[in-house]
């Protein structure tokens, strides 16, 4: 962004810029968009002071700007927030090459199902195909990495348009979209609406639906017939806000319940019929090692929320074909895409209050009478788990295992706190050896796309959601090196958050996915020392750097009581990696095994 060269050449003087002394009919459409903002519960828009008109309008009405260092950072923010807070995230941005830069959080939204509006400026009406300054076809930009994406032209439908973009969010299957904004007529006076709007549209899920009842009898009736059930649950449950729903039909049904890692925190992991997350974590030390059994013999698989990506079926090998499915989801597209299943096409949250329900009429004795059998199996396969991790879960060697911060973190977790972590190797450290503590428990990471750099940003965000509740983020020191702007943007802001870099001088999962599939890597995959504390001291932000484990608890302690920021710089092992079942045939497995 380039301040000096805001386009101003056409851009009309606006006729007050508080919209508190204009009468309904003299507000301008920058001020119309802020009132309507605010009445759809808007409290934060993550920007860069663009589009100007807009952003002093909405801060003349209390709405906060969180203003990002990187612009790509802004779309991750607002992605964390809407996570955590269930509403609509709102970013903003200029056109030409901020506009570009949205793509990549936008994208990562849609696959991840969160809602976020992009209200981007636009060049004045009028400019377009002229070659004005930073022109763009910016409807065939967002075109792939939206739900919806439009162009306001008329002054007298701005509040109409808003509402659109809010409910194209919301409804279905949530998902990101763009609205384009003219720079000269935000500064154009809005007639008042023709038909006035009170409605506040900013929560979701905004339109909820239940699946066929018909397809809902059949489920309960394969559920409480079958053998060996398990359900494995997606990011849906977290977007429908039915943890508490499945924690019920966990204990109703005796169900085994296990999650990929956007599902993560579904259930309470310490339940005895938790099985926790299995997907591609399933390698060596991981407790999804210990109870594939329950997935290999598995007769009847009930997905809820759930993609059936690569990743959360370890590359579509986890169930057997000879499983009937059950798959649960507001997107029908979703259904069936890779598994038959019976349908269930709906809202998680209400769909499993009539599963509930349903269930009433089915005999499940069957289900009671092998809970104890089902218990025993994943009590051992817990107990297998602490005994072949604990070697690394305790390590004192230097540098420091990943496992061993893993075992500090939770040690130290309350039912209220969130954890959040970078794409690669940093999520699957925390799905792989952290536990929830309860139903609902959030475990944020970028899987939509899983780009790096997205981690520290989403946290950010996570926190604004819930001031009062601790935010933990782990990065890598590879993935942090995309977004150090923002320390600054933590300190200016004054938002609290815990952030361990894992500092080993190394694109870990690159070097070690191209070792397993070609027997070497490239040149890219180390790069030079970097100290993080002192970058994060340059911002303000408290920091140390961490080079003995026996540290880790004390400094994290004392960070989570702290009221600011503070970034933990751990020199990690550059040899570790977490147990992704594709690891299993390392070259170095035995090394990482026995590196202690």
């Amino acid at each position: 962004m380039y301040p000096e060269e805001i386009e101003v050449t056409t851009m009309q003087q606006p006729v007050d810029s508080n919209p508190g002394t204009l009468s309904a009919e003299e507000h301008t459409v920058s001020q119309r968009i802020a009132i309507a903002l605010q009445r759809n519960g808007v409290e934060f828009v993550f920007g860069q002071s663009l589009p100007s008109a807009l952003i002093l309008s909405v801060e003349d009405l209390g709405i906060r700007q969180i203003t990002y260092r990187t612009e790509n950072a802004g779309g991750a923010m607002a992605d964390g927030y809407a996570r955590r807070s269930n509403k609509v995230g709102v970013v903003t941005a200029q056109n030409g090459p901020a506009a570009t830069l949205l793509v990549a959080p936008l994208a990562e939204a849609l696959k991840a199902s969160v809602p976020l509006v992009a209200l981007v400026q636009e060049v004045s009406r009028g400019q377009e195909d002229r070659n004005a300054f930073q022109d763009l076809d910016h409807l065939q930009l967002f075109t792939g990495c939206t739900k919806w994406v439009r162009c306001v032209r008329e002054a007298n439908r701005v509040e109409d348009y808003i509402d659109m973009a809010f409910v194209a969010a919301t409804t279905g299957r949530p998902g990101p979209v763009a609205l384009m904004l003219p720079a000269d007529l935000l500064n154009e006076v809005a007639p008042a609406p023709q038909f006035p709007r009170t409605a506040e549209l900013g929560d979701w899920p905004l339109d909820r639906s239940v699946a066929n009842p018909k397809a809902i009898a059949r489920a309960a009736k394969w559920l409480s017939t079958a053998d060996n059930p398990i359900v494995i649950a997606g990011g849906g449950i977290h977007g429908s806000q039915a943890a508490n729903v499945l924690s019920e039909l966990q204990e109703k049904a005796s169900l085994p319940v296990a999650t990929t890692m956007m599902g993560k925190g579904a259930v309470d992991e310490r339940h005895a019929l938790s099985v926790g997350t299995l997907s591609n974590v399933m390698g060596d030390r991981s407790l999804g090692k210990h109870v594939r059994s329950l997935l290999d013999k598995a007769d009847v698989v009930f997905l809820i929320g759930n993609r059936t990506n690569q990743n959360g079926t370890d590359t579509w090998s986890t169930f057997p074909s000879s499983a009937r499915i059950i798959h649960l989801d507001i997107d029908g597209n979703e259904v069936g895409r890779t598994y038959e299943a019976l349908r269930l096409v709906g809202d998680a949250k209400l769909t499993l209050c009539a599963l509930l329900v349903e269930f009433d009429k089915h005999d499940f004795s069957k289900r009671t009478s092998s809970r104890a059998s089902i218990e025993a199996i994943l009590a051992r396969a817990r107990a297998q788990h602490q005994a072949e991790s604990e070697s690394v879960r305790t390590s004192a060697a230097r540098p420091i295992r990943p496992e061993r911060v893993m075992n500090e973190i939770q040690s130290l977790l309350t039912t209220e706190t969130t954890v959040v972590a970078d794409a690669s190797y940093s999520s699957v450290w925390i799905n792989a050896y952290l536990q929830s503590h309860a139903a609902g428990q959030r475990f944020l990471s970028p899987r939509g796309l899983a780009g790096l750099g997205w981690g520290f940003p989403m946290a950010l965000g996570a926190r604004l959601a819930n001031p009062n509740a601790p935010v933990i983020c782990l990065v890598g020191d590879g993935g942090f090196g995309h977004c150090w702007a923002e320390l600054e943007t933590a300190r200016r802001m004054g938002i609290a958050v815990v952030l361990i870099v894992l500092n080993n001088a190394v694109l870990g999962y690159q070097k070690d996915a191209e070792t397993v599939k070609f027997g070497r890597y490239t040149s890219a995959c180390h790069f030079e020392p970097v100290n993080h504390a002192e970058i994060a001291r340059a911002c303000g932000v408290r920091a140390h750097r961490i080079e003995d484990p026996n540290e880790l608890a004390r400094r994290l302690e004392q960070a989570l009581v702290d009221s600011d920021m503070t970034l933990l710089d751990v020199i990690s092992d550059p040899n570790a990696y977490p147990p992704l079942t594709m690891f299993d045939q390392h070259p170095g497995a035995t090394t990482n095994l026995d590196s202690d």
